[in-house]
């Protein structure tokens, strides 16, 4: 059974995004263990809400692969990614992203770049800390700045592609108990690729995110590899 502390919230949308925030959580922290099933009625009863906003949450988290819908059994906990995925995971991201920076590059805008370039500030200021709660605003913040890449690439069916992959979140899953392991790098490497935007040159800016996924598949590796010598 998780931690989740009950809490009333009356506007829809935000209760939606409460209980998705809620499931992340325990997921992210190891609150719920893996392979366990999720009583959708559990969870509604000790959030004090109805069933169809827990369903609406796992629903989503589907999507980013935290979660599995398994046939007339509902969901089940997804378990950490092993060695092989990630790298799979990351490989796939190395075949759309650095056309997305490429394109979205090319057609930049000072808006844009002012946006990206927040990111980038937000991730410097954020906290880092062993929890979801922790580190919560940086993985947003380096979600943001890789999702505004891809919407700017101008291209639907490659943004559809790029969402499927889930963003960062299996990588997050690794920093639950540790903190983030590789913000420097992170950040530093976000920053070469907006050094590209400024410059307006789209082969940099594609260089330059083949550069950062290539560091965070070893850096991911890693995490896991050593994740798996600590149980």
């Amino acid at each position: 059974m998780t931690e989740i502390r009950p809490r009333r919230v009356l506007n829809r949308q935000v209760l939606a995004d409460y209980v998705y925030e809620e499931l992340m959580a325990s997921l992210i922290d190891g609150r719920f263990e893996a392979g366990a099933g999720i009583s959708i009625d559990g969870i509604a009863r000790e959030l004090e809400v109805s069933p169809t906003p827990v369903r609406e949450a796992l629903a989503r988290l589907e999507h980013t692969g935290m979660v599995r819908r398994v046939a007339l059994r509902g969901y089940k906990v997804a378990p950490l990614f092993t060695p092989k995925e990630l790298e799979q995971l990351v490989d796939a991201r190395l075949v759309i992203e650095p056309v997305n920076a490429e394109r979205a590059c090319g057609h930049s805008t000072p808006e844009l770049y002012k946006e990206l370039e927040q990111t980038i500030e937000a991730l410097r200021s954020s906290p880092t800390g062993t929890s979801y709660a922790e580190f919560r605003d940086y993985w947003k913040a380096d979600e943001d700045f890789h999702r505004l890449i891809a919407e700017h690439a101008d291209n639907p069916f490659i943004l559809s592609a790029y969402n499927t992959l889930g963003g960062q979140v299996q990588r997050f899953r690794f920093f639950a108990g540790l903190g983030v392991t590789d913000a420097e790098s992170a950040i530093a490497e976000h920053t070469k690729i907006l050094d590209a935007f400024a410059a307006g040159d789209p082969a940099a800016a594609r260089e330059a995110m083949v550069a950062h996924l290539n560091g965070v598949k070893q850096r991911s590796i890693q995490d896991s590899v050593e994740s798996v010598d600590k149980t």
